[in-house]
This record gives C-alpha cells, structure tokens and sequence, in this order.
C-alpha cells in the first residue's frame, strides 16, 4: 500500500492522529458548524466554534478505527438523509453477497450523497460500505481531504498537467482499484464519468473504462480482467434534485454565452446543499453484475448505460417534466403509475420557483430519464 499513500484512504492505524489534527483546525470547526447550524454560526461564530469543538470531541474524538469513526458518523449522516427524503427505497441487492467484493459504477447526479446513499442502501442490508472515488478538484482545503480520507474515500488525480504526468497518476489509480478489489477484497464506488451528469443524461464516458483497463495484464485481457472486478450498474434516482435551478442556470449561461464561471469554492457549497436540501422519494437500484465477455471499453460503457437506464427508477417529478415538454403518453409504455393531482400541484409550484429563463432546461434535466428509457425501446438500426 505504500505505491498508493498520497491517494488511497487513511487506515485504522492512522484514524486518532487525523482527526487530533482536524479537531484543532478551525476552517475544519467552522465548516461543520455552518453546515450543523447556519443561522446560529452566522450570528455568532466566535461562540459557536468552541461549542462545535467539543461536541465533536466527545462524538469522536476516542475513535481509533475506521469502522468506529463510521459508526460515529452514521447518526449524523441518517438524520441528515432521513430528514431531507421523504421515502428511501432499494432494488436489486439481493443479487449482492457480503463475501464479494464489488465495483460498483453509478450514475452520477449529487457530488457527495451518490456514494453516501449507496453506502447507506449496503450498510442496512448487512453488506461492508464502499471505499469511495472523489476529484481532488473537490478537495480544494486540505481538511475536506483529510475528512474524506477517513470516510473511506481516495483520491482521483483532476488537476494533474501534462500528458506524462496525467497517465501515470491514472495507472496508479487503475492498479490501486485493482488492489482494493482483488488484494483487499473491498469494494470501490465510482461514478460513470467525470463530473455530474448536469443535464440528466446518464451516460458512461469510455475514458474510464480504460482507466480501469490500465491494471490488466497481457494475460488476462480485458474481458478476463473486467470480469473479475464483479462491475455492479447502479442507478440513483432523487425525485428533487437540490440544485436543479443552479444546474438549469449553468447549463443555460453555457449555451447562451459559451462558458459558466464558478465561484470560489462553489462545488464545496454544492456538497452542503445537495446534502441539506429537499430531495423528496430516493431510490437506489442494483443490477446485477455484468456478464465477463464485455470485449472492450466501448462495449462496456454501452452496457453499463443500458443497465443504468433500465433500472432509473422513474419518479413522478420525471414524468410530469416530459408531459410538459412533449405532452404525448408514450410514457405510458413504461410502466410508471400515473401522477396524483397532489403530486402534479408540488411539481408546478417546484417550477414556479424556478426563473422562467431557467425553466425549460430544468424541465429537460427532469424529463431526460423518461427520454433514454424510450430510446431503449427503440428498435435498432
């Protein structure tokens, strides 16, 4: 594990020194108490800080494994889950085993809860949590690397330059991928490409099919090393999507002006309001794992979109969108019950909050699931 220290996640022996460290950092302090309590830290800082200190002290601060850390940290993450859902729902593990290791490969709408809810779905049906891919963009304070290392999570090479320096940061992921799942039969969440899929369209970039190829060997070949990695499609499916006015305004400024400026900071204030905001009926499906013949990385990003489609838990929010949009019934073929009268004057009155030059993409990024499930039907070329 020594090929993999600067990027792989903190191990149990290293867990009490971290977090002595992030519990006398005061951005680390104040982060967790912007995101406890708002308000309160708003008005007064200076008093919250010491507060927020030794509540986290005494929550955490005898943890000297990881798994103690996470127990830790469950309450906190259920009651923030709980509290910001209104219904959480699972299919699919009962093709998972607790003895395997898996990779699981998702979808990827929300920064921090994609990973968080598979962890949450696998953690109460007595399966081990994942450890978890996350840009180093992300991590832009070096006490949110620290925090995420504990959490299970290593980093992805984003702000690496140079095309030397880019290969051989993702050869070393490739093979740390390789060594969690096959050496230390953990298993890894990762998301289907890089970045959110702002627009809804869930779709697989081949770049990272070979990313993982990069730790095969002549041997094995590709089909035969993708086939021991056990590569589980998930599909994440939130009913309301936190930032669906921001997505819908980045995406709009990118098409109107070519390009969308972030803030300082931004994707970090991403995380807190993904996290914290209302994202309704969230449903976590499981596929099986993908047949062991997948010849090349073309073929097996296609067949993770295909999964990751079939298994998109359609949501009401997603067929009123296309109603509003295109306002035919083809969605009826599949499958999803109709819409209560209830459930279409909450969407309305959602959009209605919506700037009106924001609204038609934040309804396509709604409507783009219903989309791709009808292009499945599609007969081929």
């Amino acid at each position: 594990m020594a090929d993999f220290a600067d990027i792989r996640p903190y191990g149990d022996e290293e867990v009490a020194p971290v977090l002595a460290s992030l519990l006398r950092d005061n951005e680390c302090i104040d982060a967790v108490a912007k995101l406890r309590a708002p308000r309160l830290f708003k008005l007064a800082p200076a008093l919250v800080r010491p507060f927020a200190r030794r509540v986290l002290q005494r929550q955490f601060g005898r943890a000297r494994t990881v798994y103690e850390l996470q127990t830790g940290i469950k309450p906190y993450m259920d009651r923030m889950l709980e509290g910001s859902t209104s219904q959480f729902t699972v299919s699919g593990i009962e093709h998972l085993s607790p003895q395997q290791a898996y990779l699981f490969i998702s979808n990827h709408r929300d920064i921090a809860l994609d990973p968080a809810f598979v962890n949450y779905a696998l953690y109460h049906n007595g399966l081990d949590t994942v450890r978890i891919a996350i840009g180093d963009n992300l991590l832009s304070k070096p006490f949110a690397a620290d925090l995420m290392r504990l959490n299970k999570s290593f980093i992805v090479p984003r702000s690496v330059r140079g095309p030397r320096q880019m290969l051989a940061a993702y050869r070393k992921l490739s093979a740390y991928i390789r060594h969690s799942l096959l050496e230390d039969k953990a298993s890894i969440w990762i998301a289907q490409r890089e970045g959110r899929a702002k627009d809804g369209n869930d779709a697989t970039e081949v770049a990272v099919m070979k990313m993982l190829a990069m730790a095969q060997t002549k041997e094995e070949g590709f089909a035969g090393y993708m086939g021991q990695l056990q590569i589980v499609p998930v599909s994440i499916s939130y009913e309301w999507d936190p930032l669906d006015a921001a997505k819908a305004k980045e995406l709009t400024q990118m098409e109107t002006d070519g390009r969308y400026e972030k803030a300082e900071h931004e994707d970090l204030q991403s995380i807190a309001d993904g996290i914290l905001g209302d994202k309704g009926h969230v449903h976590v499906s499981f596929a099986s794992p993908l047949p062991t013949d997948i010849g090349d990385a073309s073929a097996l990003a296609a067949a993770l979109d295909e999964a990751i489609i079939r298994h998109y838990h359609l949501q009401p929010s997603n067929i009123l969108a296309y109603q509003a949009l295109y306002g035919d019934v083809d969605w009826r073929q599949l499958g999803a019950p109709e819409v209560s009268d209830n459930q279409r004057q909450v969407f309305e009155k959602r959009m209605a909050g919506i700037a009106p030059a924001y609204r038609d993409k934040a309804l396509a990024i709604y409507a783009r699931p219903v989309v791709n499930q009808l292009r499945l039907r599609e007969p081929a070329c």
